[in-house]
């Protein structure tokens, strides 16, 4: 599309599958403070507004668990150990994405997982096709806030006019609106077509392969 030169990823369910590595270390984590563990499908509904909000979620009582601060600690090395035994790409990017950047598009990933972690799956998943990848760390306020966008456009050298935004959940459109960006979701991460409907969504992609078209690549 030629209304646009860059392109701002989320990361989690936009990009990457990363729900299994992230049940596994919750659980992993939970467990070994004796805690009941949750499901798969309660981890997916937790996601999305970074890993200290997903352990207070997980976590009976959150941050007034008495073992809070124990198992989010734990739950930290476990994800360490973890974030690259299941995640993978969703299918279809691995064409999508070298399309877009042979097509002139730039790009960036801003998420709200541990900064040190985004760079590190940037790196593993999509080496090379990626220019900026951004993750919650000190001074920079996580998603929804505009930070991370912000820094990200910096770094490209775009502005907001001809940046959009894709994400998978109302973290996402909220970051969006906030950056004052255009914005499409898809439906194939954390929340389904309903949920994003609900959210404000207005375009929604079921498949990398109809990104290819909308972005004319």
């Amino acid at each position: 599309m030629e209304k646009y030169s860059t392109i701002i990823w989320d990361m989690d369910g936009t990009l990457l599958d990363t729900l299994d590595d992230l049940s596994d270390s919750v659980n992993e984590a939970l467990f070994k403070f004796s805690q009941p563990l949750r499901t798969k499908q309660e981890i997916r509904s937790f996601v999305g507004n970074g890993v200290l909000r997903l352990l207070e979620l997980s976590v009976p009582d959150g941050k007034n668990n008495p073992l809070f601060d124990d198992i989010f600690e734990y739950f930290k090395l476990c994800y360490e150990k973890n974030q690259s035994n299941k995640t993978k790409p969703y299918e279809g990017l691995d064409i999508l994405l070298p399309r877009l950047l042979a097509g002139g598009y730039k790009m960036a990933i801003v998420s709200n997982k541990i900064d040190p972690a985004v760079k590190d799956l940037a790196n593993l998943h999509f080496p090379r096709l990626m220019q900026a990848a951004i993750g919650e760390q000190a001074g920079m306020k996580r998603k929804p806030a505009d930070d991370m966008v912000n820094e990200a456009l910096r770094l490209l050298g775009s502005s907001k006019q001809e940046a959009i935004y894709i994400g998978d959940t109302e973290v996402d459109i909220e970051t969006a609106k906030n950056s004052r960006l255009d914005f499409v979701c898809v439906s194939w991460g954390f929340r389904d077509r309903k949920q994003l409907e609900d959210a404000g969504a207005e375009k929604i992609f079921d498949r990398a392969e109809e990104l290819l078209e909308f972005f004319k690549v």
